[in-house]
């Protein structure tokens, strides 16, 4: 059965400036701030963090259904989902607006200056998980507002178990709708950041969410990832990596891990290395879904990273 993935398309227009930001900016002008970066290379990546999710999942077997609210210029990116294989029953064009876009700059010191400009994104509230394909385990991630707090409601109703992913997201919510989504949902997954952000929001401690919940996944960039689950701690582990050559979308990949782990029924010990794996993989490529790998080059790959065998 299918996998529901609520949350966002957008394109990513990643551009390199040659030199340092900080030599161009002058610190006591900051409130007549007039810059302009001369940015020689450009490249537009397809992105959202449904897009990615579901981009890693249909890697690695598994029947994706992202759901998210699109511009009038989403022909491309239609294209390349089409190309994939992927469905898009459940995305859905908004006239008048454009599909979110972020535009990304970095220096050479890599530093970065990001705009993002929502578009159909904050119309999600239109998309319904009532009229996605029936899906046996779902993941509300980062969207418009309204949307995020409807489709959870809508996956409570449909008696249908999801992750609950605020990302980026997440200062959106006061403590109370931080609460109400940890009550909602049966696992929760937030970088190290997001997780100090939503005990300080809800007054909740790491035990105390976790008890709340099936699992609470934090991710913790280079130094691996704990899940928090049955009373357990278990540390996950990085996988080695060749080079690490952008991180953008890494996280999206390590949670489509997860959920093809929670799909399968797999331990945590196992389902925390194939999303790590499944991270490791993405940040060996530029761009968000640009890496490619087959279920035997992903099974010879986990046992060399990880010393055992992948059994799925």
């Amino acid at each position: 059965m299918s996998i529901l993935i609520c949350g966002s398309f957008a394109y990513d227009n990643i551009m390199g400036f040659g030199e340092r930001f900080k030599d161009h900016i002058l610190p006591d002008q900051l409130d007549i701030l007039n810059v302009c970066f001369l940015t020689p290379t450009l490249r537009r990546e397809y992105g959202g963090v449904a897009g990615n999710i579901a981009y890693n999942l249909k890697m690695i077997g598994a029947d994706p259904i992202p759901m998210g609210t699109v511009g009038e210029d989403f022909a491309p990116y239609a294209a390349w989902i089409d190309k994939l294989g992927i469905s898009r029953k459940s995305v859905v064009g908004v006239p008048g607006t454009m599909t979110a876009q972020a535009f990304i700059t970095t220096d050479v010191d890599g530093n970065q200056i990001t705009l993002f400009h929502p578009g159909a994104m904050d119309a999600s509230a239109q998309n319904s998980v009532n009229d996605a394909p029936k899906s046996r385990l779902a993941i509300v991630s980062p969207d418009g507002r309204e949307g995020m707090i409807l489709h959870a409601q809508q996956l409570v109703s449909a008696d249908i178990p999801f992750v609950f992913d605020p990302g980026q997201g997440l200062p959106m919510f006061s403590g109370p709708e931080l609460v109400k989504f940890i009550k909602q949902a049966q696992w929760i997954i937030v970088n190290a950041y997001e997780a100090e952000l939503m005990q300080e929001k809800t007054g909740m401690g790491v035990a105390d969410i976790a008890g709340q919940v099936d699992a609470l996944i934090v991710t913790r960039g280079g130094e691996g990832s704990d899940i928090y689950a049955d009373g357990k701690h278990v540390k996950i582990p990085v996988a080695p990596v060749s080079a690490a050559l952008d991180p953008t979308g890494c996280g999206d990949a390590y949670r489509a891990g997860i959920l093809f782990g929670i799909e399968q029924g797999l331990s945590w010990e196992v389902s925390g290395r194939v999303a790590a794996l499944l991270g490791a993989i993405k940040i060996e490529s530029h761009g968000t879904q640009n890496h490619k790998l087959t279920r035997s080059d992903f099974e010879a790959r986990y046992l060399i990273s990880f010393g055992l065998p992948l059994v799925w």
